[in-house]
């Protein structure tokens, strides 16, 4: 696998609110290939989830009363970037299955082939396999830590 400079390996758990968990966690599954590793709460309306894509792991939370989800809002605040060993592949799934693409597969300034997705309920998804090894300074980031 290619390793690239501009874009860290590093993992965070983001939680991600849903206003159906269940339902969320069966589209992650069947359209971005997502896992379910556990989930908490009553059967009928469960809590929370645990889901995971090859190393990249993700927290479903049900939203609270008042809570509203990008898609209720009409805009989101993040993105959320999953690494898959082939993306073209992960595209044409995600495509099939009938995920709203918002970014066709392009290869970016930095050196990531990717793509963007929105999901059930709103969330942008970014889908990416390094394409090539590019210093941030080579695309026009001043490096401000030089890592070890």
């Amino acid at each position: 696998m290619v390793t690239n400079r501009s874009v860290p390996p590093d993992t965070v758990l983001p939680h991600i609110t849903y206003r159906n968990v269940a339902a969320a966690s069966a589209w992650l599954t069947a359209v971005f290939g997502f896992a379910e590793h556990y989930r908490y709460g009553p059967p009928d309306a469960p809590g929370g989830a645990q889901m995971y894509l090859g190393e990249a792991w993700v927290m479903l939370e049900a939203a609270d009363p008042g809570e509203q989800t990008p898609a209720e809002l009409g805009y989101g605040t993040q993105s959320l970037t999953v690494f898959v060993p082939d993306v073209d592949a992960h595209y044409e799934r995600a495509k099939s299955a009938g995920a709203t693409i918002v970014e066709d597969i392009h290869v970016t300034m930095y050196g990531e082939r990717q793509y963007g997705a929105r999901d059930l309920d709103g969330h942008h998804w970014l889908f990416s396999t390094h394409a090539r090894d590019v210093s941030p300074a080579d695309w026009g980031a001043t490096i401000t830590t030089q890592l070890a």
